[in-house]
Formats: C-alpha cells, structure tokens, sequence
C-alpha cells in the first residue's frame, strides 16, 4: 500500500524509532516518579532526558516547559480551557481544525475569526491585527493548515503578539519535525505537538510545550509529589501530568527527533517536491479540481486537496485505496477550512506524503487519476 495519508499519522516508521520503542518496552517498563528503585530511576532519567531533547529542538527555554499529554487534541485543550475565562477575547484563523473550534465553544470565549490570504502573509498579519481589541487575551492558530496546507506567518504573528502584551498559542501538528519551530525565535508561548506526524513516533502522546503559565487544570490526580495533599501540585510540568506517561511514546518521539535531525532534514524541500509535481500535472488534467491557487513553498506546506469532477470526495478515496493507494477524504475534521474553499457539501481528497514516499509512487498516483472516470 502507498501511503499517502500522513497529515493524519506518518504510515513508515523509521527503525530507530521503531527500536526505541521496543528498547522502552524491554527495558525500561517502570512508572517514572512513582517507585525509588533503579527501574523506575532508569526511566525517570528517560523522560527527562527526551523533555530535554524536545525543548531543546524546538527552541523552548528549558526541559521544565515541555508537558506530555495524550494527544495534540489534549494539549490544545490544557491551554484554551485553562487559559481562557468564558468572556475573554481569543483570535483564531479560518482554517482552524475542530481540536481547536470545539474546546473554544466549551470556554464560552469570545471568538473572532481572520481570514487568511491564499497568497500574501502581509495581507494575513494585517486580518488578524484588524480584529485585536483592548481585551484580546490571545491569539491562538494553526501552524498549517490540514486541508490545504497553507502556512500561517507565526513569526509575524509573534512579534504582534508580543508588541501587544497578548500570548501567542499554535497547533503545530501540520509542521512539527517537517519545518523548524523555535519559540523563543518566534515568540510562541504554548506550542501543541502531535509526535505522531512529523516526527514518526508512535500515536497515543501529545506534547505540549508552555512557556507561560497555562492556568487552570483540567484533568487532575496522581503525579508522584505531595501525595498527602488533595489539591494539584503547582509546580510544572508534574501539575498537567497525572497519572502514568506513555514511557515507549515518549521515547519513540525522543528518537524521532534523532530521525529528522540526523536523516530527514530536508523533509520539507522533498515533500513539497513532490506537491509541487502533482499541482503541476493536475493543473492539466481537466477532470481534476484544485483549491488554492498553485504550491507556494514558502506559503505552503506539502498537503494538498483535490476533487475529481462530478465524484464524491469518498468514492475518488475508494477508488484509489483498489488501486493500492491510501488518502484521506471528507472533510478532515476542519469545517472552517472546507467552508473558505467552498468543499463543505463535498469534502475533499487530501494527499499529503511524507519522508519515504518516492518519486514513483507520485508517477503511479498521477497514472492511475488520469485514468479514472
């Protein structure tokens, strides 16, 4: 099977990823913080030797910052349900997936919505900056967008921030391990993180990384501190980390960093490649629809969404799963992104490579649509 449906979860795994997992499982299967002896020492020592890993990576200011959780979803949810008060004033984007629309609606916060621009960064800055007001709390967006790939300008978005005393939140699962995040750099105060994407590590972990205070908890309980006292501990990352962490997980994600660093730098020039390929061919076959207007690298990340004329999303994904083709179809969980490209009633086929597609498999995914009827 030819995966091409890695914006949900990377298909190929690489070994070493693979094999910390499995040394995790052999070797260090003792609950970090929860037992005095050399096992459970052994895998403490791992999980603060992979926070150092990831904070350093993506340029936070130290391994304390760094918040393992179950999932992005999960850690999109730790910062607006504990940051926000129901009246406070938050910006999104319009292409903001429902891991980030949802929660807001449980907050009761008051959300404005900027459009950004297919084509101009400028254009986007200046969206979001029309709607900042005298009580706007936060800025909260995607790093990029799941459905048509579109990058928002975080570095620009960064600096707004700050010069207006306002905190900065992305979802990073499009981007994270595919491009380069420095917070510092950039002026992020809570990045999420789905390991499980760009970094090739297994499902099942998030990482949140929080360089201000996140506020309330919403998930409280044992974190192997203070136990005789009921109420969660203050101190960070242990009062968002109750109960037991996803020791192999972490470690896949530790290795995967090692992955990206040391093999896969240049993912993102090679994926787009790739997009930039099937935007190119698709321009010229006539029964292929296209939503934004051309792969931009610098605005673009390596997905791309499509429809084959007078089919439905579903039955094009169908099509090519008998042809030995995995993608992904329907309206990928971003309602408010498929309502901007006018795909709400449809959806549409999203492809999205990753490292270890090759050049052929993008040949045979061009053959096989031209063909289809």
């Amino acid at each position: 099977m030819i995966n091409f449906d890695n914006a949900a979860t990377t298909g190929k795994k690489p070994q070493m990823v693979i094999n910390a997992v499995n040394n995790a499982l052999y070797n260090l299967s003792a609950n970090p913080g929860r037992g005095g002896h050399l096992l459970s020492a052994n895998a403490s020592e791992a999980v603060y030797s992979a926070r150092k890993k990831i904070a350093n990576y993506f340029g936070a200011s130290g391994p304390d910052r760094v918040i393992f959780t179950g999932n992005c979803t999960a850690s999109i949810n730790y910062v607006l349900k504990g940051f926000l008060k129901p009246g406070d004033h938050i910006i999104i984007s319009d292409l903001e997936h429902n891991a980030v629309v949802r929660p807001l609606k449980k907050t009761d916060a008051d959300v404005s919505i900027a459009t950004v621009d297919f084509t101009s960064d400028k254009k986007t800055v200046e969206n979001f900056k029309s709607l900042i007001r005298d009580d706007t709390k936060m800025i909260f967006c995607t790093a990029a967008s799941n459905v048509c790939g579109r990058k928002l300008p975080l570095d620009e978005l960064g600096k707004l921030c700050k010069s207006r005393g306002i905190a900065f939140g992305v979802d990073a699962a499009q981007m994270a391990g595919i491009e380069p995040i420095s917070m510092q750099k950039t002026g992020i105060d809570f990045l999420c993180i789905a390991p499980h994407k760009g970094l090739y590590a297994p499902m099942g972990l998030g990482i949140l990384i929080a360089e201000r205070d996140i506020g309330d908890t919403i998930i409280e309980g044992g974190t192997g501190t203070n136990s005789l006292s009921s109420y969660q501990p203050q101190i960070i990352p242990e009062r968002y980390e109750s109960g037991t962490l996803n020791l192999p997980a972490i470690m896949g994600a530790s290795a995967g960093i090692d992955f990206v660093e040391k093999f896969a730098k240049n993912a993102y020039l090679r994926e787009s490649n790739f997009i930039k390929r099937l935007y190119k061919d698709f321009e010229k076959m006539p029964n292929i629809e296209l939503y934004t207007p051309g792969y931009i690298e610098n605005l673009y990340m390596p997905v791309l969404s499509f429809n084959v004329k007078e089919k439905a999303s579903e039955q094009t994904a169908a099509y090519l799963d008998s042809k030995g083709i995995a993608v992904r179809a329907g309206l990928h969980c971003a309602p408010l992104a498929h309502k901007k490209l006018g795909t709400t009633d449809t959806g549409t086929v999203r492809i999205a490579p990753s490292y270890f597609n090759t050049p052929y498999e993008i040949d045979y995914l061009i053959r096989v649509l031209k063909v289809y009827k």
